[in-house]
């Protein structure tokens, strides 16, 4: 969703150096941009409609907004239209604060009433011009009911006392007219972060933003303010009490936010899975056996969780299918996956032998974080799975388990699902092997094909030739249909997905055997059916499937593997064939070639793959 930055130094100039961060941050999905620099004792503001070029366009690449300080934002809208009144920053109506944020105040109708009693104007239908107004208010009365605290600790003591009047999630980036050279900070349920230099202190709400300018970074806690300065960072907990809180070294490649060559981050990032999985599993094997050194939980533990409910969205929502077959098949653990934005609505039976399992790239998942709540407070224990440290699921989770993607930079995720996956083949063995509840020659086959799972995603990525050629044929279709069974069924979830995310197309899939009671209806002359069927022991049944739409007009694009490519000879219309390995690791190598095959169909489209209409990278709101 939204994105924040900004930026103060002694002597280079903010409002470009904000202008790059947000072009980094263009991923995340957005409506409008803006920029407000700090210069004189005034704000210079300017917002634009639309992509971040026309605001450079606007200030002439940032050199009309002169300042050493500043903070800039691109907003996803949620309250009030997506126009340059709604766009962010807003200044305060007494002009003495300019704000970003991420996030929704929830309260924000009756505190805009309050401050409407009280004289306050509003130009904007925006919840975050209510918070700026918000603190203006508690800052006039700060300074006058303590008038010789200085003027950063008047700021600080009134977000403190404003934020405690606001429900819902924020981060805020904010400017006080008469502090030329500060940014304070702010946050609750929404991530922070502020990158420590020499040359100066970055703001922002995703590290990728940054991370050519330092690897040096604070992660913000819920309800933590910060004091930012040329010199360096102060740090308040809620009840005003100065932290110590020390910068953490961020070792992602920088290069890695970067396209490297290729046409869009999202091929880019199709390519890297081999070496995101390796990273991912490297160190977590070791003799043959899965140790998660990383993973505080003992065995007792383990051996007593009598349930476990996987809870997601969207791509890491159809991981914790996958891992669903494997964990119950391996671990005799039944699972339940529920999407996180109706697991606090469905009134989870949850004790403490449950485990609940939460699946989020970018640990900031507003959905999902709910999830991680409503589970502890009716109290299970939870296990994250997230590609950020120090996030706020991260933070709030039992235990964590990172993957190792790197930075994501296309919305539609393609490394950070092969990762997830990897991360939870190891969850599966490592339960399976404390509960005594798989055979030791299964778990050796199954830790073999996983360390040469690396190289096997390189054979499927050589595919990319007859795949480009096959989007060629198929990328005017209207309407595709993904079938498979079993775990062949959860990699046709995530195969939709992709299509739909990035080509526009229609695309729904559904379990093979299911075709009979009511999808079967949609098939007609031409419509592209894919069938994913590299789980060998039901690739004749899917085969079985496929005929039953083949002749009623439907073309057959059949995913197999060399093992089950038989089936399909005499039934496809065209075929692709991924590498054999061991079932439980199918979803890693069969996803692959679905990846791509999105890519491609979107690119004859003509489709804006790395930005998506109408979707944004993190959802950091329900």
């Amino acid at each position: 969703m939204c994105g924040i930055v900004g930026f103060t130094g002694s002597r280079d100039q903010a409002a470009p150096i904000c202008l790059d961060a947000l072009t980094k941050l263009e991923y995340r999905g957005y409506d409008s941009a803006g920029i407000c620099v700090l210069s004189g004792g005034e704000f210079n503001l300017i917002k634009a409609q639309g992509y971040v070029k026309i605001l450079a366009e606007k200030t002439d690449g940032g050199r009309a907004l002169p300042g050493t300080t500043g903070i800039g934002h691109t907003r996803w809208a949620t309250h009030g239209e997506p126009n340059e009144t709604n766009a962010h920053p807003h200044i305060s109506s007494g002009g003495l604060f300019s704000i970003v944020h991420n996030g929704i105040i929830e309260n924000y109708a009756p505190l805009r009433e309050f401050l409407i009693s009280r004289g306050y104007e509003f130009t904007s239908a925006t919840d975050t011009e209510v918070a700026a107004c918000m603190i203006e208010f508690f800052f006039r009365e700060t300074r006058e009911e303590k008038p010789n605290e200085t003027p950063e600790a008047q700021v600080v003591e009134a977000i403190s006392r404003a934020a405690r009047r606001m429900t819902g999630s924020y981060a805020f980036g904010i400017l006080y007219k008469n502090c030329p050279d500060r940014i304070f900070a702010a946050k609750r349920e929404s991530p922070l972060f502020i990158g420590v230099s020499p040359e100066g202190q970055y703001l922002t709400s995703d590290i990728a933003a940054s991370l050519h300018k330092t690897r040096e970074f604070i992660t913000l806690a819920d309800h933590e303010i910060a004091l930012i300065s040329p010199e360096g960072v102060k740090v308040f907990s809620g009840e005003l009490d100065e932290l110590e809180k020390k910068p953490e070294t961020v070792d992602w490649d920088v290069e890695a936010a970067e396209k490297a060559g290729y046409e869009h981050f999202m091929i880019k990032e199709i390519f890297e899975q081999p070496e995101a999985v390796k990273k991912t599993i490297s160190g977590r094997i070791k003799n043959g056996r899965v140790v998660l050194d990383d993973l505080d939980i003992s065995e007792e533990y383990l051996k007593n969780i009598s349930r476990i409910y996987i809870t997601a969205c969207g791509t890491a929502s159809y991981v914790g299918v996958a891992a669903k077959y494997n964990i119950e098949r391996y671990c005799r653990i039944p699972v339940e996956v529920v999407i996180a934005s109706e697991f606090r609505y469905c009134e989870p039976i949850l004790d403490e032998t449950t485990l609940v399992i939460a699946i989020s790239q970018s640990g900031t998942t507003a959905d999902t974080i709910a999830a991680v709540r409503e589970a502890k407070r009716r109290g299970a224990k939870v296990l994250s799975i997230v590609n950020v440290v120090g996030s706020v699921i991260a933070t709030e989770s039992d235990w964590t388990l990172l993957t190792l993607a790197g930075p994501e930079i296309c919305v539609a995720s393609t490394k950070a699902y092969s990762t997830q996956l990897a991360v939870s083949y190891l969850i599966a063995l490592r339960l399976a092997e404390v509960r005594g509840t798989i055979s030791a020659g299964e778990y050796a086959a199954i830790i073999a094909d996983l360390q040469r799972l690396p190289e096997a995603m390189k054979t499927a990525l050589a595919l990319k030739p007859e795949l480009s050629y096959l989007a060629s044929r198929y990328f005017i279709a209207n309407d595709v249909y993904f079938i498979g069974r079993n775990i062949d069924y959860a990699v046709t979830l995530e195969g939709s997905l992709k299509l739909k995310e990035i080509s526009y197309i229609h695309s729904e899939a559904y379990a093979a055997g299911e075709l009979k009671h009511g999808p079967i209806a949609l098939i007609e002359n031409g419509t592209l059916v894919v069938t994913v069927a590299a789980y060998a022991p039901l690739a004749e049944k899917t085969a079985s499937n496929a005929v039953e739409v083949k002749t009623r007009g439907a073309r057959i694009l059949a995913f197999t593997t060399e093992k089950t490519a038989a089936h399909f000879k005499e039934i496809a219309d065209n075929m692709i064939v991924i590498p054999d390995i061991h079932e439980a690791l199918l979803p890693s190598l069969a996803v692959v070639p679905l990846q791509m095959f999105a890519y491609y169909v979107a690119l004859g489209r003509g489709c804006e793959i790395d930005k998506p209409r109408n979707l944004a990278k993190s959802v950091t709101v329900e």
